[in-house]
């Protein structure tokens, strides 16, 4: 665990640098040096709206970090500037670094949360293009059901996102957090696309359950709620290339309150195919005959087996 955890971090650090050395190559000393002091402005209130105690000062953070946010995007190419030290900020290019997402959480209490964001585009000419996300989420109870704009956005906290493509068009798969309330978490999974006029579209019909032993209504996005604090995947694991989501269960048996679902130690996939993800029940299954499940080694022989040798006095 600790050499994985050591391989993402170096991970990250070498996407950063790359990051860091594209900005450098694109960016004039000067705007570099503006960029730099508003990153120390934007790093200072970000940690206030993540961490003051009080939500009416998150608030005001939260203002104030938006307004200078927006004001530091409008510098020229900041669009390649990573912004590192801005920490509880999820900041998410494109595979293809056609555009980023920046997101982040605003805890009004226990029991609400909202997500702010925008979509940062890259452009030729540095100029800033941007679409600010609203999160609609609240107005609408079933939110897997419809495609959205930015203007109604289902808001979250996108910790990753892969590209695909169909017919030369990109597809960009995106997966978000979502710290809902006291009780319970949800991730979010849907597909980014851009209509012919380059506008954002989040979700359609892009999940199918058609080779299920029982086909469901194809899904707009998907949605995975589950007890707090409980330790759910839902993600892209290229050495597969599948989507892997856990499964969950009630610990409680009770299948109307998702505050109480946590793993059952199965997993579900996705696997993109023409432009679709295809759903896939079970991911891993092992048919083993009857008395050939897998065991530890017993600690003592069974009737007919040869005994251990005897160790040496001294051994």
């Amino acid at each position: 665990m600790h050499r994985i955890f050591v391989l993402l971090l170096l991970l990250a650090v070498n996407k950063s640098c790359a990051l860091w050395a594209q900005a450098t190559t694109i960016i004039s000393p000067s705007t570099l040096k503006l960029l730099q002091a508003k990153e120390d402005t934007l790093k200072d209130f970000a940690f206030y709206l993540t961490t003051d105690s009080l939500p009416e000062e998150r608030m005001v953070a939260d203002s104030v970090f938006t307004r200078t946010l927006v004001r530091t995007l409008q510098i020229p190419y900041s669009f390649h500037y990573p912004f590192d030290s801005v920490l509880g900020i999820s900041k998410k290019y494109a595979p293809d670094s056609s555009f980023r997402i920046i997101t982040w959480n605003l805890q009004f209490n226990d029991y609400y949360n909202r997500q702010r964001g925008a979509i940062q585009m890259n452009t030729k000419d540095g100029k800033l293009k941007l679409f600010p996300l609203r999160d609609a989420s609240e107005f609408t109870d079933h939110p897997e059901d419809s495609a959205r704009t930015p203007k109604n956005w289902v808001g979250a906290l996108y910790y990753n996102i892969i590209k695909n493509e169909d017919q030369g068009k990109a597809y960009y798969t995106l997966f978000g957090l979502d710290p809902n309330n006291a009780k319970s978490t949800i991730k979010w999974m849907e597909v980014l696309h851009f209509s012919p006029k380059g506008e954002p579209i989040f979700g359609g019909p892009f999940f199918s359950y058609e080779r299920d032993s029982v086909p469901k209504k194809t899904q707009m996005r998907i949605c995975l709620e589950y007890k707090k604090n409980a330790r759910v995947l839902m993600d892209y694991v290229p050495d597969l290339g599948l989507i892997l989501i856990d499964h969950l269960i009630s610990e409680n048996d009770d299948a109307e309150s998702p505050w109480t679902f946590v793993p059952d130690g199965d997993q579900e996939g996705f696997k993109w195919e023409k432009g679709r993800w295809i759903h896939i029940n079970k991911v891993f299954t092992q048919k083993l005959q009857d008395g050939k499940a897998p065991r530890e080694m017993p600690l003592f022989n069974l009737p007919g087996q040869e005994k251990l040798p005897a160790t040496k006095k001294g051994n």
